[in-house]
């Protein structure tokens, strides 16, 4: 109820502006113990990836890029909260304006270029947070660090984030930073991956427990693409996958004021193509890995649409913005009965 007399006035804001009001204001309203939403209903707990979950509902990355406003977040009902994307060293990210709106077709392109304070400053957030559930952290690579060393990024915030995350999400899909989206072919992919289970591995031995990894992959992939990041999800025994990212298409929106800015569509546009790239993926995959659907859900209805697709787990960001904290509530109550087929057990076999 509050958000709906709140967003004129966060819409009278420059995007980015409002943005960071209102992760102030979550932190603010968290840190005084004051209500920000409905409650939402418990949801029946699911297993995915190995870890519990109380609901299928989460947070995607990019909303809290440092993990300043975890446990502000998570009072809005989500059962899991994603972090980042984070880099090894702090970035500015790309210049403003670089987030628009583009309200009648409910709809964001953003080219922010993950900017962030850089891994270290994350880690110390997430360590002076209070938030007990599970914490997914997002990971990337520098803009001025070449594709040819990107797995060297990777493996350094895998190794500062490794005791800190419930899972971690490697972020090979962003339009926003020059190459990244190279990392999604064949011999790039299955370098990449290899290099990330090695280190997984090993940082399971250091730490003596294994923190599930996921790829994040984009919407604008074609059957084959899609059937080759299968196959190599499949070869590396990776533990989840996040279908999908923000699209450089423009279909639906060709006409709408912003456009033509440079960037990554997400909302209500980008519902189908990433519906349909999630659900090739999980015919490709079978019961093998379990899949976390994100892209243009702005309702109960789009939640269960992704589970019906293949998902196990959804992700929520730009529906957010627009529909504020009752879309949660609404997600989960439209959820928490869903039974996908899934068997964890087949998943680890």
């Amino acid at each position: 109820m509050l958000y709906e007399f709140a967003r004129p006035f966060l819409f009278a804001l420059d995007a980015e502006t409002a943005h960071d009001l209102t992760l102030a204001s979550l932190r603010t309203a968290h840190a005084l113990r004051l209500p920000v939403a409905c409650k939402a209903p418990a949801g029946k707990p699911v297993q995915v990836m190995g870890l519990e979950f109380p609901n299928r509902i989460g947070l995607a990355a990019g909303l809290d890029k440092n993990g300043e406003c975890i446990a502000g977040l998570a009072a809005l009902g989500f059962g899991h909260i994603e972090v980042g994307t984070v880099t090894p060293r702090p970035q500015a990210g790309n210049p403003k304006p670089r987030l628009f709106r583009l309200p009648l077709r409910q709809a964001l392109i953003n080219r922010m270029g993950f900017n962030n304070h850089g891994v270290d400053a994350l880690v110390e957030n997430v360590r002076r947070s209070d938030y007990k559930g599970i914490l997914g952290i997002n990971i990337g690579k520098n803009a001025d660090t070449p594709i040819e060393r990107a797995a060297d990024d990777y493996l350094a915030c895998l190794r500062k984030v490794y005791p800190h995350a419930g899972y971690v999400t490697v972020n090979i899909s962003s339009p926003n930073t020059k190459n990244l989206r190279q990392l999604q072919g064949e011999s790039e992919l299955d370098a990449l991956l290899g290099a990330l289970k090695r280190e997984q591995a090993a940082l399971a031995q250091q730490h003596g427990r294994h923190v599930p990894l996921a790829l994040k992959i984009a919407p604008d992939l074609d059957e084959a693409q899609i059937r080759a990041i299968a196959d190599a999800l499949k070869r590396h025994r990776i533990d989840a996958a996040i279908a999908t990212n923000t699209t450089l298409s423009r279909e639906g929106v060709e006409h709408l004021a912003h456009a033509g800015e440079a960037g990554g569509l997400s909302g209500a546009p980008v519902f189908g193509k990433a519906t349909g790239v999630l659900g090739a993926l999980s015919r490709h995959l079978g019961n093998e890995i379990p899949l976390i659907g994100v892209g243009g859900v702005m309702s109960g209805r789009d939640a269960r649409a992704k589970l019906q697709a293949g998902a196990q787990l959804v992700q929520l960001y730009t529906g957010l913005i627009y529909r504020g904290p009752a879309l949660v509530k609404e997600a989960v109550e439209a959820t928490q009965d869903f039974s996908s087929g899934f068997s964890p057990a087949a998943a680890s076999a």
